[in-house]
């Protein structure tokens, strides 16, 4: 594989470097699952902090290899992490500059490449990994009025803003509850064509519209049922429903199914 290839070869171009604590590996080398889609999530703890200095981080990255190009990953809230294309072969690769404090700050527990005098073991042996689940109250509180805003959307005509809201729906909310429901982390919607039962599978399926009003409609309206079902079988009594809400987006709803297209 040409991802442990590459792990391999950055290991050998690191070990003596001194400004280098350790190397550790984490994602789909942990479970196995590395093929030839995969990316490499790297992480390179270091004695003085580097990450978020990006020019500092394009230096190490261009020594492990032919960089056809790296950007830091602001966009997706972690500026520490260098996501990179190289060549030869070509090959995405995700390296994430941590100091050994903040290595021991984790969703999950990474497999160690190279640890130059111990610290990255003795680090991991002394913290756990904790990975973030969603809030059900955050949720509850935010579903019907997103709602809201998709049947606007769809009534105005505004087609793609709808479309892309689904995506949110599902990155956000629908893909993380039923992975807890099928035992799995809730990773958005990341392989739930394997780790969902079928039946949850098609059900999250059934929310993906064209690009046509009642498509649209037809997708919410599942979206709004998968909710409603996902929230019965996972929500206790502590989290206080939006009941007033709900019920008068419901009606919008009916309302604007009643309408004609307006185009």
């Amino acid at each position: 594989m040409i991802q442990i290839e590459f792990a391999e070869r950055a290991k050998k171009l690191l070990e003596n470097d001194n400004s280098i604590l350790g190397l550790a590996v984490a994602g789909s080398w942990l479970t196995h699952e590395v093929d030839e889609f995969s990316d490499l999530d790297l992480i390179l703890v270091t004695k003085e902090k580097i990450g978020g200095n990006r020019a500092k981080m394009l230096d190490f990255a261009e020594r492990l290899g032919n960089l056809l190009s790296g950007f830091t990953g602001e966009h997706v809230g972690e500026p520490r992490v260098l996501i990179c294309l190289y060549d030869n072969p070509l090959l995405h690769v995700d390296l994430k500059f941590v100091t050994l404090e903040e290595f021991q700050v984790r969703i999950e527990t990474p497999a160690i490449l190279l640890d130059t005098d111990g610290q990255l073991q003795n680090a991991l042996s002394r913290s756990e990994a904790k990975f973030p689940y969603p809030d059900y109250q955050w949720i509850e509180d935010r579903f019907w009025t997103w709602v809201h805003y998709a049947l606007l959307k769809i009534g105005r005509g505004e087609y793609l803003e709808a479309v892309d809201f689904f995506g949110f729906l599902r990155m956000v909310v629908l893909g993380p509850l039923l992975h807890i429901q099928n035992g799995n982390l809730p990773r958005g919607v990341r392989k739930v064509e394997t780790q969902l039962k079928s039946e949850d599978y098609e059900a999250l399926k059934r929310t993906i519209p064209v690009y046509e009003r009642q498509s649209l409609l037809n997708s919410l309206r599942n979206s709004v049922a998968l909710y409603s079902k996902l929230r019965a079988a996972l929500f206790d009594d502590h989290i206080v429903l939006q009941a007033d809400a709900e019920q008068k987006v419901m009606e919008y709803f009916d309302e604007i199914e009643r309408r004609k297209e307006n185009r």
